[in-house]
């Protein structure tokens, strides 16, 4: 290690709230050490968003401890040795060591232990197997820091077998290296997941979006999926061509592209039935749904004509479609050239005023409830996007007033 992992170690274990945890469980002949991302982000010198900690101590053990030293014990996953610990507001997972009984591919049955080494060589890349223990040690029994200062990514042990215990590691593995990796991703590892590519099939639909929602964001996304399409396993995860060009395009851009729905849509979407078939097979959220299909709504509108509409039609399809779905379609649609006059565009939309007139308006000004009452209210909305779309209500009221044809225009203030 160099003089400044060891002071980023160092760091980590001065927090107030780690320090505390280590105490209350390192004593009575048990010991706890910080493992994972924690470990490995504080070598790398980046963000410790998570910090995990394995134990000798036993679930019930763990939280009669931790409740002693006055902080809070929720017993999020005791089954599997889980107890979520809560200081200051800050939760630690923490987690009994264990050793894998029995796999099929999606779970695993575990048995509790008492072998750091055991605990570590059971994970699935070797920069996730670090531990630091209370003195400051590092414990790397998978040769884990070697890789870390290369950026490669790498199973423990055999890949297949790495794999066949979870399937979802192939897509980890992925997200990985997207996140942490340079150059290409491990042949070894790569030739693993190929082969293992049908065991993808039995997983949730829940857990291979999860995984993929951060693949999308991860910095070095787009070559890591065009690795993932050239090995033939992109496909099979999103049930469709991959817009791979498109994606690169947006990847590194601001604004919408850092919502991992946009990216879905920038990767995986030309038209509705794409969202359709997205949400069935990803189990996406409605609002990700919502998100991806109005995308998709919008590059139908927009696609196939040689020019950008003009701004009205824009108004129209963004008053149907919102203004969100419409400014991601001309975002998608800027990949394939344009671009300058694409970001004019949707600047230009993005300044609409608000359309400000009711239903309430439309009763103030004599029009029965009913039906009509939409009717009126949408055919002064074209005339308003017609009229170039003018700021304040009492323009705008003035035009309602207008469509309607009273002659009561004496309501209307000015």
């Amino acid at each position: 290690m160099t003089g400044a992992e060891r002071e980023r170690l160092a760091g980590l274990l001065a927090r107030a709230d780690v320090a505390a945890l280590l105490s209350a469980l390192n004593r009575g002949g048990e010991e706890a050490r910080i493992v994972g991302g924690a470990v490995r982000n504080a070598l790398l010198g980046e963000p410790v968003a998570d910090i995990d900690v394995a134990t000798t101590c036993l679930p019930d053990e763990t939280m009669r401890r931790v409740r002693a030293a006055g902080f809070k014990a929720v017993p999020t996953g005791v089954e599997h040795g889980t107890v979520t610990v809560v200081i200051d507001g800050a939760p630690f997972e923490v987690t009994t060591l264990r050793r894998d009984v029995e796999t099929d591919g999606r779970h695993a049955v575990v048995a509790f232990g008492r072998d750091f080494r055991e605990d570590a060589l059971r994970r699935d890349f070797t920069i996730n197997a670090l531990g630091l223990d209370a003195a400051g040690g590092l414990h790397d029994y998978a040769d884990g820091l070697a890789d870390l200062a290369v950026r490669r990514v790498r199973f423990i042990g055999a890949a297949g077998e790495r794999i066949a215990e979870d399937y979802l590691r192939i897509l980890r593995f992925f997200r990985f290296h997207a996140r942490y990796g340079v150059g290409e991703p491990d042949r070894t590892a790569l030739a693993a997941c190929v082969a293992g590519r049908g065991g993808l099939e039995g997983l949730s639909r829940e857990r291979v979006w999860a995984e993929l929602r951060k693949l999308l964001s991860a910095p070095r996304a787009a070559e890591t999926l065009q690795a993932m399409a050239g090995a033939g396993l992109l496909m099979p995860v999103i049930g469709g061509v991959p817009r791979l060009a498109r994606f690169a395009a947006i990847a590194d851009g601001p604004g919408e592209g850092v919502y991992p729905a946009f990216r879905l849509a920038a990767l995986a979407v030309a038209v509705g039935e794409d969202a359709l078939r997205l949400r069935e097979r990803l189990r996406l959220s409605n609002a990700e749904f919502e998100r991806v299909s109005g995308v998709a709504a919008a590059l139908e509108g927009l696609s196939g004509r040689e020019a950008l509409p003009q701004i009205a039609t824009l108004r129209r399809l963004a008053h149907r479609l919102g203004m969100d779905a419409v400014a991601g379609g001309l975002v998608l649609l800027g990949t394939q050239g344009g671009g300058v006059e694409v970001q004019g565009v949707i600047a230009e939309l993005a300044r609409t005023p608000p359309f400000l007139p009711t239903g309430k308006d439309v009763l103030a000004l004599g029009v029965g409830a009913g039906p009509k009452v939409g009717q009126v209210l949408e055919a002064a909305r074209e005339a308003w996007i017609e009229a170039g779309c003018p700021a304040g209500r009492g323009v705008q009221l003035r035009m309602l007033a207008k469509v309607i044809g009273t002659k009561n225009r004496h309501k209307v203030s000015p």
